[in-house]
């Protein structure tokens, strides 16, 4: 039957990072993979992670399997970190938690439970929104449409349009929001327009469906939830889809969880034993070791205290590397207004720039980035930021 099968095109992230590999140009920059990378362009193994890994090793009798839910408290400390210890949702027994294989194990799992329940779900996705959520949340059997979210001319969110396109959304239809650090666009909602998109839910009945990958790396690990808790305290059903591979640099561990708010506990108990069964049918048994590890941190005050001031270096680190950038691009001859780069949050940004323009980036100037424009700002660093700036504005004045 193999005779019949034809090559698909690699993945234009991951193609772009094996090109990168193999360019023999000292100054080549990879702003393409979409992972936090330090001073020296490297993806580190977070402390308090690394010295969790030395308890568990000490500790861990046994590889059997762990509950089809996860590690019971993993799921406490994430859905706490991500709600707050003072949530009604969660003091009235309205949640659910379950492991997943990584964020999108997650979206996946999340998909698969609605649509097994709710076939063809109508579910809102911005544009532009993750590469990866069309062809993963579409595959699950979700009917997609799109709303308008981000101006590409202006660098602004156009949350008129968006509004205005989502007053179609309706009971039994899900909108796909990001929680905080919009990717790619790093156009995030501030308080009034999360009020707003709350009100509209309220309303209209729609139920809100977050990604939420990168908490602490926007303003902070509170910060960033904002918009998440309002949600999760004003509206009678929300899921959410959540993430451990940046905040905790679990990447290859693929740690995440999905958590489900309903009205009842009745409902949630119901939902939780439909999407156990969901995931069950997929991949039986989730995988433990970073789950653990996030539960270690959590629970241990002195790792959990490490933890976030790592977490706050990284963020630190990406929020001075996006005004620095400004500068540079600033001192370079560039007329252009950069300065939407840094007003946007987290790990990503479009420059603004055509497909030709980044075609000659790439190989005229050996610097990575898909043909949105779209960087990863943390691979930026003091070594390469100058280069950076002079190389665009040498494409941009051509």
């Amino acid at each position: 039957m193999f005779q019949t099968i034809e090559r698909r095109p690699p993945d234009p992230i991951l193609g772009l990072s094996a090109a990168y590999i193999e360019d023999k140009n000292p100054d080549k920059i990879d702003l393409g993979v979409g992972v936090y990378k330090d001073e020296e362009g490297k993806t580190p193994v977070v402390s308090a992670i690394k010295k969790a890994e030395q308890k568990l090793w000490q500790s861990e009798v046994s590889k059997s399997y762990v509950a089809q839910a996860g590690p019971a408290g993993f799921n406490e400390a994430t859905v706490r970190m991500i709600l707050g210890d003072n949530s009604a949702a969660l003091n009235n027994q309205r949640t659910c938690s379950v492991l997943a294989p990584g964020g999108s194990g997650a979206l996946r799992v999340a998909a698969e439970f609605v649509n097994r329940n709710f076939p063809r779900t109508r579910t809102w996705v911005s544009t532009p929104t993750w590469a990866n959520h069309v062809p993963l949340l579409s595959s699950a059997g979700l009917e997609l449409v799109e709303y308008p979210y981000y101006n590409y001319e202006s660098h602004e969110i156009e949350f008129e349009k968006m509004m205005d396109t989502l007053k179609k959304a309706k009971v039994g239809d899900l909108v796909l929001v990001h929680g905080c650090c919009h990717n790619p666009c790093g156009g995030d909602l501030n308080w009034e327009q999360w009020q707003a998109f709350a009100e509209a839910a309220e309303k209209q009945g729609f139920t809100p469906f977050i990604d939420l990958a990168y908490q602490g790396l926007g303003d902070g690990l509170e910060e960033d939830v904002k918009g998440v808790r309002l949600l999760a305290e004003r509206l009678p059903e929300v899921i959410i889809a959540s993430s451990c591979s940046k905040n905790f640099g679990l990447y290859r561990e693929r740690t995440g969880s999905v958590t489900l708010i309903g009205e009842t506990p009745d409902q949630v108990s119901a939902s939780h034993s439909q999407i156990l069964s969901t995931a069950r049918q997929i991949y039986s048994m989730p995988p433990s070791h970073g789950a653990q590890l996030v539960e270690i941190v959590l629970a241990d005050e002195e790792l959990k205290a490490e933890w976030l001031a790592e977490l706050t270096e990284m963020r630190e680190r990406i929020n001075n590397l996006r005004s620095e950038l400004v500068v540079k691009l600033q001192e370079a001859g560039v007329q252009q207004d950069f300065f939407f780069i840094e007003r946007e949050k987290g790990m990503f940004s479009f420059l603004g720039l055509s497909v030709e323009q980044v075609q000659t980036l790439i190989k005229d100037y050996s610097i990575y980035l898909v043909n949105s424009s779209r960087i990863n700002v943390a691979g930026i660093n003091q070594r390469n930021i100058e280069y950076l700036a002079r190389s665009v504005a040498s494409v941009l004045q051509a």
